[in-house]
């Protein structure tokens, strides 16, 4: 099979080439491939939710920039359609980049506990385990204000679409943060405990907000 060759190689970028099917085949398998590198899992799936999301977006754009009697909204469609793919590409080497932060964690927890410098190279591994999906959640913020234009804007006829992007962001962000509280258990240096936390929270607090504006303008356009 496909995925099979795929564990075979080193190459993280390869599970792009997954179909959907393979791709969740290989994010429900248990088996490591070689070299360490994880399947994509619970750290992974929230990129491709953001992806998603972003694609949603991307479609109601789709759907209104050249209908008739959408003239007024066709340069902030514009815009959005071209911030897209560079977010969806974000969101897509974030799967990448949670499976080989996971990959060096597992490789610095098994150290040997005589090493000297055992607990400096799994600190660094447990930062960086969290760093990477803090990231992923700080990227997947812009997608509201898309979504918020999208749902109050965009044709009448798909704006459901639009109000489901904004609830996968939430999804993806979300999940991305309990990625970050997880691996920060592990951290022992207190103060950078304190302001990555400090900022999950800012960006929660905002995106909560956000979420509950883009169903407030979806109900009353429906």
């Amino acid at each position: 099979m496909k995925t099979e060759r795929l564990r075979d190689s080193s190459n993280m970028a390869s599970w792009e080439e997954l179909s959907l099917g393979e791709f969740l085949e290989a994010a429900a398998s248990a088996a490591p491939a070689p070299g360490g590198a994880p399947s994509p899992g619970g750290g992974s799936l929230p990129a491709m939710t953001a992806a998603s999301a972003a694609a949603l977006i991307e479609m109601v754009v789709n759907l209104t920039i050249d209908k008739k009697g959408y003239e007024d909204v066709r340069p902030q469609m514009a815009t959005i359609k071209a911030q897209i793919p560079e977010l969806r590409r974000i969101y897509l080497d974030a799967v990448d980049a949670d499976a080989e932060a996971f990959s060096d964690l597992m490789t610095a927890l098994r150290l040997p506990k005589e090493k000297t410098d055992r607990q400096e190279i799994v600190q660094i591994a447990f930062r960086r385990a969290a760093e990477v999906p803090l990231e992923l959640g700080k990227a997947v913020f812009p997608l509201f204000a898309m979504a918020r234009a999208v749902v109050s804007d965009g044709n009448v006829w798909a704006i459901t679409d639009g109000v489901i992007a904004a609830m996968n962001a939430r999804a993806a962000m979300r999940s991305a943060f309990y990625s970050v509280r997880v691996n920060l258990r592990s951290v022992t240096d207190a103060a950078y405990v304190y302001a990555m936390l400090a900022a999950v929270k800012d960006y929660e607090e905002r995106a909560d907000y956000e979420e509950r504006l883009i169903e407030s303008i979806y109900k009353n356009r429906q």
